[in-house]
């Protein structure tokens, strides 16, 4: 019987089941077979944290960034980290920060509380023109990019220091670790809603004064406390896993026959990769091609469940290939989605037609929209639609 473990959380994450893991882990235990369990759209891979060391996992999602959370809950050498190699990281990163500041001395953004909105407005703008002036030395993508954006230029002297630290340990655990303590603090520095769709323009007093508050943060402060404490709560995983960024029909076709299928597909029509973005730019780290004022990659994935014309095909494809399979799925989807429960049921009752056994179970929520306005949360019925394999 699969348990709900506690994980130290990695990222704020807009739709993340982390309050609901009891309800999707009793719908697992439902239709468990012998094989692994497969998270098809991992997300901020909080169900392998939930999961870590009861059993064998595929953690799978198009977004690079979610391949580096499954590795940093589920790798199976962490005792190999020791405090010492903890603070050698910190010393590292300390000392990068300082070497690109000394080195970026004539860039000279300084914020205050008493500056007018008009002044704000103009050294943040003054920032965002970094985008057109070049860079002699390397790791300054963030420097660049995002200067005066979801950052400031301080800020992201910071993101850029750890993140060129981190390709130090490329071939080690280290790296999943550093990377995803430096994603923690870049969500919990970033002066946007804890997503990355927009930046924030000041408008008001009140408004400027809100994002100085965000610029004032320290990222490496956030960056260590969720390294120390990753390493504080190390647990080997002594269960085999693979962690891919696949698209979902490749991920199926790849499965072992008898896997347990957790699906938890986009529900509504905006892109996950509008939102999180940036979280796959620092971790490729490939200096993309950028565009419009949320500085979007342009090669950001489209997902077919967000697109009301191929949800419905989308769907009829994934319930195929898992039948294909002779895996069983729990499907998580909410009254709010693109397409309405009653047609998804329809439609898993067709593609599982022959043995078989398709059931329900739901729970009303919170949904969290991470806004900063009135519609913060809203009350939403999550649907478990539970396929399973009946067994010889």
């Amino acid at each position: 019987m699969l348990k709900n473990k506690p994980a130290p959380s990695l990222i704020k994450y807009m739709g993340s089941k982390k309050k609901l893991l009891d309800f999707v882990i009793s719908g697992i235990n439902e239709v468990l077979l012998d094989g692994p369990v497969c998270d098809l759209f991992s997300g901020s891979s909080s169900l392998a944290g939930a999961l870590n060391n009861q059993i064998n996992m595929i953690v799978n999602d198009i977004q690079s960034y979610s391949q580096i959370y499954a590795h940093t809950y589920l790798y199976n050498k962490k005792s190999s980290i020791t405090k010492e190699k903890i603070d050698n990281i910190l010393l590292l990163v300390s000392k990068k920060i300082s070497e690109k500041e000394e080195f970026l001395l004539n860039y000279n953004f300084n914020y205050n509380g008493n500056m007018t909105i008009e002044e704000f407005s103009s050294l943040e703008k003054a920032q965002q023109n970094l985008i057109n002036d070049s860079f002699n030395f390397d790791y300054h993508l963030f420097i660049k990019y995002y200067s005066g954006t979801y950052w400031s230029f301080k800020q992201c002297i910071e993101i850029d220091s750890i993140r060129e630290i981190a390709d130090m340990f490329i071939d080690s655990y280290e790296f999943f670790l550093i990377l995803s303590s430096l994603m923690y603090g870049m969500a919990y520095t970033s002066q946007s809603t804890g997503h990355y769709a927009q930046y924030r323009d000041a408008t008001s007093k009140s408004s400027m004064l809100d994002i100085l508050s965000y610029r004032e943060k320290n990222v490496f402060s956030f960056f260590s406390k969720k390294l120390i404490e990753l390493f504080n709560n190390i647990e080997d995983n002594k269960y085999n896993y693979t962690a891919t960024s696949l698209d979902y029909k490749e991920c199926l076709g790849n499965i072992p026959e008898g896997t347990t299928v957790y699906a938890d597909p986009p529900y509504c029509f905006v892109h996950y990769s509008r939102f999180y973005h940036i979280l796959e730019t620092v971790v490729k780290y490939d200096y993309p091609e950028v565009a419009f004022k949320g500085r979007y990659r342009k090669d950001r994935h489209q997902s077919p469940f967000c697109i009301k014309t191929h949800v419905k095909k989308a769907f009829k494809d994934m319930f195929f290939l898992i039948n294909k399979k002779n895996s069983s799925l729990v499907l998580s989807y909410s009254d709010a989605g693109m397409i309405t429960l009653n047609e998804l049921l329809k439609i898993a009752n067709e593609e599982f037609s022959n043995g078989y056994k398709i059931s329900t179970l739901s729970e009303s929520y919170l949904h969290s929209t991470m806004g900063r306005k009135d519609d913060k949360s809203r009350d939403v019925k999550e649907l478990l639609i539970l396929a399973k394999k009946n067994r010889d």
